[in-house]
């Protein structure tokens, strides 16, 4: 057995029955770039994500800490809490 990675396909304008109704066909190597490359962008604009949602989460932090001791805050502060 391959360890190539398949993929499954359906011709629906088949009868059901007919032997290539279904088929399990190897990837290509072009094939298996693209799912690689879109593999990597996935896991960088998730990445992305975590890393925006950390600064929004220390900026509320910095909110807070600055509204509890009475300080003034930055603008950027002040429209996270206007929402």
């Amino acid at each position: 057995m391959s360890d190539r990675p398949t993929k499954l396909v359906v011709d629906c304008s088949l009868p059901e029955g007919h032997p290539d109704k279904v088929q399990i066909i190897p990837l290509t190597d072009e094939e298996i770039a693209e799912r690689e490359a879109q593999a990597a962008q996935a896991e960088a604009e998730e990445a992305a994500r975590q890393e925006a949602a950390a600064a929004k989460e220390a900026l509320k932090a910095s909110a807070k800490a600055k509204l509890v001791a009475g300080e003034s805050l930055t603008a950027e502060e002040a429209e996270l809490l206007v929402f």
